[in-house]
């Protein structure tokens, strides 16, 4: 047992962000489950949006935003987001962060889907998440930060007033071990390994979305998923991404034949918002049509694109014929765990931030290169309120019971990696979601609410978590009866604004058990 003044929980940029923040002037410990490299942001071959060229105004990205979120978004975290993001640029550059600059240096800035300016940062041309990463862990080796890697948090402690208290947690090598903290901050991403057609690290798998919903705090907007058009696909296989970027330097999506395919579909062609664009790829494939990027048309593309340029080559795809086979895959969530405008969620001291909170800043679709901005951003704002928050008493831990009832066969993650691709993918109906959400509830996942964590594996405890997940996102997908942004559903295929664009489904662990076996609650909550 170990007490300290914050915990971060993850170890992408919004953690790191917070985290170096926050050790300015209190002690934090940082925990990932796997190592500090491990993490979307690493991964991001897109850059980072700002609106910092003569060209551009801070207005025009707000519009973007807006116009790729449905105009869903939280117009407060809009207009913070992209307020923010010149500064946020200048400070990272005045750090030492090095961006793409062109020949006279000045920064080179490039176009992608749905913005109207060139306005995208790129560091290493399609390896922007890695080194902007690679520059906070060397703050991380510079500061008093604890880092515990290959430590996964299994439980939030939740004391007697109610409040968060810490987490518990389980080492690689074995053994529980409770770290007590005034103020807990979940920084663990999204849930895209929970589908079969991913870009995600295979770590990111709504961890910390369930360990939130059991503690009590409110989750919303899972429905709205974003499929990123083109990852790398090969014999059914998701093999990687392919940047939005190589689209923004003029890359075609074509089928067999070399026709263009959004030609005819949206003002901005290729360049459409992502639901747009996936949900035209995802039409082809499912009448037995390969899709494919057309490079040809970019000069130096392996100088241009290094990262891409080498996942083909390991992929056995040979660019000089200049087409790179590619499908659309479960890339990001814009719901998540609830929070306020300083990252505060329903559960006092516990706290959330990156992707696996919701601002409500993406809407029902997130803009290209708005993630990592998300990250520094509002990683920048919880750290500093965090830092400059009295310190408190930790309370004792809450008696609670718990359930110590043997698990009866749940399924491995293969099996429900594929029904989320199916029933819960880019098109939905409500056939579909029903079987999903039925066969989530013959687990008895009300009981999944209250198991003695200290009684399973690692594996058992991440599968209970990954079903809790799915079922959150099919409840809030059956509940949303109209199609945006990120959510689909065939048989509701329009928007329905007089209904639902100041609605959200808001879903807290109190309603599981008046919502299962067809006792659905459709309470639409007034944002």
């Amino acid at each position: 047992m170990e007490r300290t003044e914050v915990v971060v929980i993850g170890s992408g940029i919004a953690a790191l962000k917070t985290a170096l923040e926050v050790s300015k002037h209190k002690h934090v410990i940082l925990i990932t489950k796997s190592n500090i490299r491990h993490s979307n942001s690493y991964l991001a071959q897109g850059g980072i949006a700002a609106a910092i060229s003569e060209q551009d105004e801070v207005s025009y990205h707000k519009k973007d935003t807006l116009a790729a979120g449905q105009k869903y978004n939280e117009v407060h975290a809009v207009v913070k987001l992209v307020e923010e993001a010149p500064l946020v640029i200048s400070e990272l550059i005045q750090s030492g962060m090095q961006f793409d600059r062109d020949q006279d240096g000045g920064l080179m800035l490039g176009m992608e889907g749905a913005h109207s300016q060139r306005r995208i940062l790129h560091s290493h041309g399609d390896a922007t998440g890695k080194y902007i990463m690679e520059h906070l862990i060397d703050g991380l080796k510079k500061s008093t930060i604890q880092v515990l890697e290959d430590t996964a948090a299994v439980e939030l402690i939740i004391g007697k007033d109610g409040s968060c208290i810490g987490v518990k947690t389980l080492k690689k090598e074995g053994g529980f071990v409770s770290y007590y903290a005034e103020q807990t901050v979940l920084a663990t991403g999204g849930c895209g390994s929970l589908y079969r057609i991913t870009s995600n690290s295979q770590t990111v798998s709504g961890d910390g979305i369930a360990l939130a919903f059991k503690a009590g705090a409110r989750v919303r907007d899972m429905e709205f998923i974003q499929f990123h058009p083109t990852l790398l696909f090969i014999n059914g296989k998701a093999e990687g991404l392919v940047s939005e970027a190589v689209r923004g330097d003029g890359a075609q999506l074509v089928n067999e034949m070399g026709k263009p395919i959004m030609e005819d579909v949206h003002r901005m062609k290729d360049l459409a918002p992502r639901h747009i664009v996936a949900q035209t790829i995802f039409s082809y494939l499912q009448r037995g049509e390969k899709v494919f990027l057309d490079i040809s048309m970019i000069k130096d593309f392996k100088k241009r694109f290094p990262t891409v340029s080498s996942l083909c080559e390991k992929s056995g795809i040979d660019l000089k014929f200049g087409k790179i086979p590619v499908a659309p895959g479960n890339h990001f969530l814009m719901g998540g765990v609830e929070v306020d405008q300083w990252g505060q969620t329903s559960v006092a001291s516990l706290y959330a931030v990156g992707e696996v909170a919701c601002t409500g800043v993406h809407g029902a679709n997130r803009l290209a290169s708005n993630s990592l901005l998300e990250g520094l951003v509002f990683g920048n704002t919880l750290g500093h309120f965090l830092a400059h928050m009295p310190s408190r008493t930790i309370p004792l831990e809450k008696e609670h019971s718990k359930c110590y009832t043997l698990l009866s066969a749940i399924p491995d993650l293969a099996t429900l990696q594929e029904m989320l691709m199916s029933e819960a993918g880019i098109v939905r109906d409500e056939a579909g979601l029903t079987r999903l959400k039925d066969y989530l509830e013959s687990f008895d996942i009300e009981k999944f609410l209250h198991m003695d964590v200290t009684a399973l594996s690692i594996n058992e405890i991440t599968k209970i978590n990954a079903i809790l997940v799915a079922w959150l996102i099919a409840e809030s997908a059956l509940t949303r009866t109209e199609s945006r942004g990120g959510h689909f559903r065939s048989d509701y295929p329009r928007e329905d604004d007089s209904l639902w664009l100041k609605n959200s489904v808001i879903l807290a662990c109190t309603d599981v058990k008046n919502r299962v076996k067809g006792r659905r609650l459709y309470e639409h909550i007034e944002a």
